[in-house]
């Protein structure tokens, strides 16, 4: 029993002393780099820190309270969640050097575990040369000039027209974005479409053969997988905890429908009868890899990160909109003076028009800074290193992080800072990028530096062909919101979307 007492003693004090020299080594190392100490929060064990966000997540103003925690300790600051020290930033230095100037510091971390049950190995999940040879297998697919054909777009914003009601009574828009980002990213992926637009009848030949049976019993596995996704994420190192039968079930049936167009696209590899000559991203893949896992991991990765975000950009769009008449109505005609409406049309509408729109994309611009869909985002420290920004009384000095250090950035918070943005931060104000049109580091809605949205472009292209299609239909937008707010109710999974919907009345007042 002594020598058993002993050895524990002995361990012990082998770790103390472990740790007190790795706590001098680094310490020197930061003094020598001319890093101060950051500003931490007081909470030294992190459970009231985790018990505050968790409630602010329950409460749907999460977003809200991590800029009062910014607002509190400052805009790069340590906070210990459940014994675990997290490095959070709000600082568009920092950010540079995170996504950028020091990219090789740092990595996704725990994301590769957090995703893979439904995105498998992916340009998203991998870091390394892994993930250099997946974005090299994308990037060719969104240089084709078939990704600015907006022709693939049109039979959805028709099926979404006939969804809208004809008796201008109000109705929840987000629900109907999502449905037509599910069909359009489907379409554009697999060459053929979901269907969650059409009548809950129908049903493709795919989905009849799989688990999920139709558009809204997809629609249902994917939300669901995307939901748990969300809570994996939020748990860091510990997202193993949450793996139940459910998840795994519905990433299953998500991950079987993807399979099916994947190995049917391999059989017809090479088959000159199958050839009709239209692309499709699967085509693409297929074209280059015959992997089948490869393949689907790239198309559902790309279908994770494509579809909310788009969806919601689409929804907070019509928020903004139905609340400023006169946003709506100077885009209206600008966007009427150049196409036309739906009963006289003028010119095609493409890809190069509508970057001629410059209210257009003044606006856009507004709804991705003031709702970023994905406002937050983590990182890993693969070696010791430093950040330029954080470190002193006031906040102006290098920090400096130690391997495997884990860190949050902000976004949504960098993005309504007032010293970076003017005492209207929190105002949805189009006009300030006519102002100053050219931002840095300080505006990231889609990431930045190497890992940069790879499909920034055709997203923007997107949206901005859906608003001005709409408006072609539709001269007028009203909120139907109940209460009279001009900043919504803000949900956060993987991203940020409306807690409370987005409802509206749209009509033609011509109808």
């Amino acid at each position: 029993m002594f020598h058993v007492a002993a050895l524990l003693g002995f361990g012990a004090l082998v770790i103390v002393l472990k740790y007190i020299t790795q706590s001098i080594h680094h310490r020197k190392k930061a003094k020598a780099w001319g890093c101060k100490p950051v500003r931490r929060s007081p909470d030294i064990l992190g459970i009231s820190t985790f018990l505050n966000h968790n409630k602010a997540l329950s409460e749907n103003r999460w977003p809200e309270f991590l800029e009062h925690e910014y607002n509190l300790h400052g805009t790069t600051h340590q906070e210990t969640l459940l014994g675990q020290t997290v490095l959070t930033t709000s600082d568009p230095e920092n950010l540079k050097a995170i996504l950028s100037t020091q990219f090789k510091d740092f990595c996704v971390g725990p994301r590769y575990g957090q995703f893979y049950p439904l995105a498998g190995a992916s340009v998203f999940t991998l870091d390394g040369a892994p993930w250099s040879h997946a974005r090299a297998q994308l990037r060719p697919q969104f240089s084709r000039d078939q990704v600015t054909d907006l022709s693939i777009l049109e039979e959805h914003v028709t099926n979404f027209v006939n969804l809208v009601p004809k008796d201008r009574s109000a109705f929840d828009i987000q629900p109907l974005f999502f449905m037509f980002t599910l069909d359009a990213s489907s379409h554009f992926l697999l060459g053929e479409s979901i269907g969650c637009m059409l009548p809950s009848s129908t049903e493709t030949g795919v989905l009849s053969k799989c688990a999920v049976r139709n558009a809204q019993g997809f629609a249902h596995a994917l939300d669901g997988s995307l939901d748990y996704l969300a809570k994996r994420s939020r748990a860091h190192h510990l997202y193993w905890l949450i793996n139940p039968k459910e998840f795994r079930g519905m990433s299953k049936q998500v991950q079987e429908v993807f399979e099916y167009y994947v190995h049917a696209a391999l059989e017809a590899k090479g088959n000159s009868d199958n050839k009709d000559g239209r692309y499709t991203f699967l085509r693409g893949l297929v074209a280059d890899s015959d992997d089948p896992k490869k393949i689907r991991d790239a198309l559902l990765s790309l279908m994770v990160a494509g579809r909310d975000t788009t969806a919601t950009m689409l929804a907070s769009t019509f928020f903004y909109l139905a609340r400023y008449q006169n946003v709506w109505s100077r885009l209206r005609r600008e966007i009427i003076e150049l196409f036309g409406d739906v009963n006289s049309p003028k010119v095609e509408i493409t890809h190069a028009r509508l970057k001629d729109l410059r209210y257009l994309q003044c606006v856009l611009n507004e709804v991705l800074r003031m709702q970023p869909a994905v406002p937050f985002n983590t990182r890993t420290a693969t070696r010791d290193t430093t950040l330029p920004m954080g470190g002193g009384v006031d906040g102006r000095s290098p920090i400096y992080l130690r391997k495997g250090e884990n860190l949050t950035y902000c976004v949504y918070s960098m993005h309504r800072r007032k010293d970076l943005w003017g005492q209207d931060a929190n105002e949805f104000r189009p006009e300030r990028w006519e102002e100053n049109p050219k931002r840095g580091w300080e505006f990231l809605p889609f990431n930045g530096g190497p890992r940069v949205c790879i499909g920034q472009q055709y997203a923007i292209t997107e949206v901005g062909y859906v608003v001005v299609r709409l408006l072609q239909h539709f001269d007028t937008l009203e909120s139907a919101d109940p209460h009279p707010r001009m900043e919504p109710v803000k949900e956060c999974t993987i991203t940020l979307s409306h807690a409370l919907g987005v409802p509206v009345r749209l009509y033609s007042s011509k109808a």
